[in-house]
């Protein structure tokens, strides 16, 4: 293994453990990684709660979601949410699926999730939510074969997320640090959402003030330093 390919699966662990850390995720949900190096290919973790996630445990996937390491680790039954929104989306790096708890409301209701904070900017104003009952009926609501997973990315679009009702979320970011800076912003903002609503009339974010600040928060300087803080939390 290259350095190269080395620095970027040791961010894949700290991004799983930033996760937890933050509540985005807990024994279940996921964050992906394109190969720089072949981009059909893309790392995850087999089938462990993101808490305990290490190198060893990282595996190799092709986009269809078929093990290319010759791992006989166990995978995660939803790798292909990463693989099929990898394939639509070539400019995406990383994939992150979770379970917010703050999330989940806004894709089982009428009430539309909205950047109203200027950290939660990212998440863009049209926020699409994908119900895997529309095409195919009752599940168990898992992302379980390539169908499905490419039936969700259709949803995503062009979107920094989609919500999956009843389920949870996926985001997606051109790098480890944009897609976990995202996810955990998600969350925050669909809190402070949640916490507005009953006081009244809420002012959300203007489409320009969304552009302005989405522009803010994926610069360096905020990446950066909010990556410094949040990996500081759980070294």
């Amino acid at each position: 293994m290259d350095d190269k390919i080395k620095a970027l699966l040791d961010e894949l662990v700290i991004a799983n453990h930033v996760l937890a850390n933050e509540k985005v995720v807990d024994s279940f949900g996921h964050i992906s990684v394109r190969n720089p190096e072949n981009s059909e290919h893309y790392f995850l973790s087999c089938s462990r709660s993101p808490e305990i996630v290490c190198c060893e445990d990282i595996m190799e996937f092709d986009l269809e979601g078929n093990s290319v390491d010759g791992s006989t680790l166990r995978p995660y039954g939803e790798r292909f949410i990463h693989g099929a929104i990898l394939e639509s989306r070539p400019e995406i790096q990383s994939v992150v699926h979770n379970h917010s708890l703050s999330v989940i409301p806004f894709g089982v209701t009428n009430t539309p999730l909205k950047p109203i904070i200027h950290t939660g900017a990212a998440i863009g104003r049209d926020i699409p939510i994908w119900d895997i009952y529309d095409n195919f009926g009752d599940t168990d609501l898992l992302v379980r074969n390539m169908e499905q997973g490419r039936d969700l990315a259709s949803t995503l679009g062009g979107a920094s997320v989609v919500l999956m009702r009843g389920h949870g979320c996926s985001v997606v970011g051109s790098s480890i640090k944009e897609a976990t800076l995202t996810a955990v912003y998600l969350q925050i903002s669909a809190t402070v959402q949640l916490q507005s609503i009953p006081l009244g009339n809420v002012r959300y974010l203007t489409p320009g003030e969304t552009e302005e600040c989405t522009n803010m928060f994926y610069s360096d300087l905020s990446v950066d330093r909010a990556w410094e803080n949040l990996t500081a939390r759980v070294k």
